[in-house]
C-alpha cells in the first residue's frame, strides 16, 4: 500500500501536499484551500522561504487556528515563523541528515539546492517510504533506493526552455528562464534520480512544472 497523498496544489502558483491526512508538506497555499484538511493536521514540514512554499498569511491562520500544531524547518525559517505568529514552543528546529521520530512516522530532512536554504525530506511512515523534493537544482549526491513514493520536481524540458531563451534573446526580451536553469530541477534529472532509485514497487509523481508566465501554461502533467 503506497502512503495516501494530497496534493493541494504545486508551481509557481503555491505548493501544498497532505501525506496521510496528517503531514502538510510546504505552506504557499491560501487558507481557504486547506480547509477541509487542516483540523486533522499533526505537523506542517516547511522547505524554504519563497512564498509559493511559505504563505505568511496561511501560517498565521494555522497557527491561530491550531494553536497546538507542529511546525518543523530548518534553523533558516525558525525566525520567519515566529514572526508568522508560531509559538516558539511549536517549532522543531530540524538539521538535514538527522533522524527525527514522531512515533506516527519518522523524518529526515535533506539539503537542496536552490537560491535560499531548502529542505527536502525523507518521511518513514507504516512501513513505507516517501522522498519529497522541489525547487533544486540538483539532486546528486542524494540517494533513496527502493522507496515507495518519490514526489519530485519536474520543472522544464531541457529542449523546450533553452528555445524559449534562444528566442527572447534574439529578441532583445528578458529571458527569466535563464535563472530557472540554475534553481530549479529539469525532467531529465528528475527522471535520472528515480531511475537510479526506484524499485519494482515504487511510483512517483511529478511536482512543480514550469509555467510560462502570462499564460499560465503547464509544461508538464501533475503526476502519472
Amino acid at each position: 500500500m503506497i502512503m495516501n497523498y494530497n496534493i493541494i496544489s504545486t508551481g509557481s502558483k503555491g505548493n501544498a501536499v497532505v501525506i496521510n491526512d496528517i503531514i502538510l508538506i510546504d505552506c504557499g497555499v491560501s487558507f481557504k484551500k486547506l480547509t477541509g484538511v487542516y483540523k486533522g493536521l499533526k505537523i506542517v514540514l516547511m522547505t524554504h522561504i519563497h512564498s509559493d512554499h511559505f504563505n505568511k498569511r496561511t501560517i498565521r491562520a494555522l497557527a491561530n487556528n491550531r494553536p497546538t500544531l507542529r511546525f518543523a524547518a530548518g534553523a533558516f525559517l525558525a525566525d520567519e515563523l515566529i514572526k508568522c505568529g508560531v509559538s516558539k514552543m511549536n517549532i522543531d528546529v530540524l538539521e538535514a541528515g538527522r533522524l527525527y521520530d514522531y512515533k506516527r512516522f519518522q523524518l529526515s530532512p535533506v539539503t537542496l539546492y536552490h537560491d535560499v536554504p531548502n529542505f527536502g525530506y525523507r518521511l518513514f511512515m507504516s512501513g513505507e517510504k516517501l522522498f519529497y523534493a522541489t525547487d533544486t537544482n540538483t539532486l546528486k549526491g542524494i540517494t533513496a533506493k527502493n522507496y515507495d513514493l518519490y514526489m519530485v520536481e519536474a520543472n522544464y524540458i531541457d529542449e523546450e526552455i533553452q528555445e524559449k531563451i534562444r528566442k527572447k534573446q534574439a529578441q532583445g526580451e528578458y529571458a527569466y528562464e535563464v535563472g530557472v536553469l540554475h534553481t530549479h530541477l529539469s525532467k531529465k534529472k528528475c527522471d535520472d534520480f528515480i531511475y537510479a532509485n526506484i524499485g519494482s514497487n515504487g511510483e512517483y509523481v511529478y511536482l512543480h512544472q514550469h509555467e510560462d508566465r502570462g499564460n499560465g501554461n503547464q509544461r508538464l502533467d501533475t503526476g502519472l
